[in-house]
């Protein structure tokens, strides 16, 4: 392959993943979308385009070995293909925890976590997850080490939420045996709920440290 066409496959290969990045974010909106009103059609819709993701991911997947195995990137080149390629495996794990937010939504009966948390927690998960692609986009080191910092914020968030959840199960338990289990289920639903909202935002400090390694060749934000 000649150098001007590699390069033009790199570009390629960045854009791709920028645009699986559109449809994941897309996929994760309508999720939470479909949590805050409880609206079933919206999450199953959800559940139905993740075989969209997958095959998106197979694809780029055997786009990133086609480039190591013939092209055999070397230096700054191996660090973006590599970067690439771990970056669309968290972008399809997001889109994993999409589809388990929908379909916390069917059969749920209620919120038991106060909406403002669980949407606040929903907002800053969504937004490091944006400021990590727009970093990988951009090649902003800086933005990198923003997102994984802004992370314990949500972290904090996760458990005080969790908390929460508790007291409204403990505070709860009165009533006859029904009531009791299907408080449970809800509580379990929110639980869950907080729980793949935080690994959105793991997934989007993963971006970054991917991110990280490809511009300055520094592995400190990868664990």
């Amino acid at each position: 392959m000649p150098r001007e066409r590699y390069q033009e496959s790199l570009e390629e290969l960045r854009a791709d993943v920028l645009a699986m990045g559109e449809t994941v974010t897309g996929r994760l909106d309508e999720s939470l979308e479909a949590v805050e009103r409880h609206d079933e059609s919206l999450a199953r819709a959800v559940i139905d385009g993740d075989e969209e993701v997958n095959e998106t991911y197979l694809r780029l997947e055997d786009r990133c070995v086609d480039l190591f195995a013939l092209q055999q990137p070397v230096a700054g080149d191996l660090r973006f293909v590599t970067a690439s390629f771990k970056v669309i495996t968290d972008l399809e794990r997001v889109g994993d925890l999409a589809v388990n937010l929908a379909q916390y939504v069917r059969g749920a009966t209620r919120t038991v976590a106060p909406d403002a948390e669980i949407d606040e927690i929903a907002r800053l998960a969504r937004s490091l997850l944006d400021r990590s692609l727009s970093a990988y986009e951009t090649g902003n080191a800086d933005a990198c080490r923003a997102v994984a910092d802004d992370d314990d914020e949500i972290d904090a968030l996760c458990e005080r939420a969790s908390q929460t959840v508790t007291r409204d199960l403990i505070g709860g338990s009165a009533g006859d045996a029904w009531d009791v289990e299907r408080l449970l289920d809800d509580v379990s639903r929110v639980l869950l709920t907080i729980r793949d909202l935080e690994r959105v935002a793991d997934h989007a400090v993963n971006i970054a440290a991917r991110t990280l390694f490809m511009i300055e060749n520094d592995p400190e934000l990868i664990y």
